[in-house]
């Protein structure tokens, strides 16, 4: 490919339909070019390219390899182009700002939807874009400067970024009602590594709590043995309910969402109970939107 050529958009919308009509005669007239206009820049976007794209024949056009994966991108591309026109006309109609937040696993599933809904009704020219992560990660992003705001445990070190207390949050066993015995029975709290001897149920890998819990596992020398990982707490604990495995997930969501086939006991473990912190770089660095986001989150004086 030449590297002092940049593909023309165009080109590829060009390609596309070229490959959708069959012919380039067909290509041309749906992009509104003519034939030998059209022809002229597919041979510019093969030499460009450095391969041929798709042979040509009095029937039509057939695509070649790398014709194919050219397409897939092409794709893929015009689709990212169509919602990059979705959100400019969005911000054409008014002045608005998207607020990027990263947090954990607590923080995005548990705490933080009850608290955006009355603060995105209250001001409809903020929106919120929120990811996943383990709180490593969301504090190595954040030192990249690549989200406003971050919601992390306190087990991190938030050395460089400001912080505010958000909420507190508890990591709970969760366990079949008829697997009580093999913990002894009772309410009193169990060690994670009594948990790691069962089997579990738990959320996809790439969630932040899986990965946290792994790296806890792993300490105690022992691995997750998950029977199934699913979408959600809620599907989680009416697996638990059904005496597939134990689990581990937050209070709140135990709380909210376990049936009377789950027995709830607290984890041994200091690790169990964390304060979640918000962090950010500056407050004068904090767009208007991210800093009244984070008025409502966390209105303590920043601690760190």
């Amino acid at each position: 490919m030449n590297p002092h050529y940049r593909i023309d958009p165009f080109d590829l919308r060009l390609f596309a339909a070229v490959a959708e009509g069959g012919t380039i005669t067909a290509g041309a007239r749906a992009v509104h070019l003519s034939l030998a206009a059209a022809s002229e820049r597919l041979q510019g976007l093969e030499r460009a390219v450095g391969a041929a794209l798709m042979q040509r024949a009095k029937t039509g056009i057939t695509l070649t390899d790398a014709g194919r994966t050219l397409l897939r991108h092409a794709g893929r591309l015009q689709r990212e182009m169509e919602a990059l026109h979705a959100s400019m006309a969005a911000h054409a109609h008014g002045v608005r700002s998207t607020v990027r937040v990263l947090g954990n696993t607590a923080a995005i599933s548990e705490h933080l939807p009850p608290l955006l809904g009355p603060f995105l009704a209250a001001h409809p020219d903020i929106d919120v874009e929120l990811r996943e992560l383990q709180s490593p990660d969301v504090l190595f992003a954040m030192r990249q400067e690549r989200a406003d705001l971050g919601i992390v445990a306190d087990y991190v070190a938030t050395t460089g970024l400001q912080t505010r207390p958000f909420r507190e949050d508890r990591l709970v066993a969760a366990l079949p009602a008829a697997w009580s015995r093999r913990f002894g029975g009772g309410r009193g709290g169990i060690a994670f590594a009594d948990l790691l001897q069962q089997p579990f149920v738990g959320l996809p890998a790439e969630a932040g709590l899986s990965r946290f819990l792994h790296a806890q596992a792993m300490q105690q020398g022992r691995g997750l043995h998950h029977r199934v990982q699913v979408q959600g707490f809620g599907a989680l604990l009416r697996l638990v309910a059904c005496g597939v495995g134990v689990a581990v997930v937050p209070a709140l969501a135990a709380e909210r969402l376990a049936s009377p086939g789950v027995r709830v006991r607290p984890l041994a473990q200091d690790w169990a109970a964390r304060q979640l912190l918000v962090c950010f770089g500056s407050v004068d660095d904090l767009t208007p939107g991210a800093a009244s986001l984070l008025a409502s989150l966390a209105p303590a004086s920043p601690c760190g």
